[in-house]
């Protein structure tokens, strides 16, 4: 399986002090507010990502889930975001902030945020390890960002290809002729 990755994006090392950096900036941020946030991650991606993540963040919190799907088995392009489903808590007036894996098109932080909306939070903030700087829609605000990437296809630290790859400890570039040939059929 490391075979299959042509190049690190960023290490494992790099991850683990970005990652604190984020939780220090988020802890910052929310200092003030005593009642805690509420911390919607969007499944599957995003899941190391928030448990690093949580693990750092010394403030009261609640986490919620979402799934949404965008990428059908073995593909590397997006199908369009779809809502699936969410194990959520009461948003009302709450401080709410999204965890998500990466910011590509924007389609998935979109439907999310929309969908977030309903529930009348105070405020809803993102927060994403990866950003397609490139790609990323400047009217979707992102206000905590791990790593401005290439457009490039990356898996590892929760990213997969087809269900594969999540469990790599770093982001790295899969080698193309792995699914060159599922996006030409």
């Amino acid at each position: 399986m490391l075979d299959d990755v042509v190049r690190v994006v960023v290490s494992e090392r790099q991850i683990e002090a970005r990652v604190a950096a984020m939780a220090d900036e988020i802890a910052f941020f929310y200092a003030d507010n005593q009642e805690g946030i509420t911390i919607i991650t969007i499944l599957t991606g995003s899941l190391v990502f928030l448990a690093d993540l949580i693990r750092r963040l010394p403030i009261r919190m609640r986490v919620g889930l979402v799934t949404v799907s965008s990428y059908a088995g073995k593909t590397t392009e997006s199908c369009g975001a779809l809502f699936e489903s969410a194990i959520l808590p009461d948003l009302c007036n709450r401080d709410v902030l999204i965890v998500d894996d990466i910011l590509d098109t924007g389609g998935t932080l979109r439907l999310v945020r929309d969908r977030l909306q309903t529930g009348s939070p105070r405020s809803i903030r993102t927060a994403v390890m990866l950003r397609k700087k490139e790609k990323a829609p400047a009217d979707l605000p992102v206000e905590f960002v791990g790593f401005d990437i290439e457009d490039e296809f990356v898996v590892g630290y929760g990213l997969d290809y087809d269900g594969l790859y999540r469990n790599l400890p770093y982001i790295g570039v899969l080698k193309s002729e792995l699914y060159a040939t599922e996006s030409m059929t």
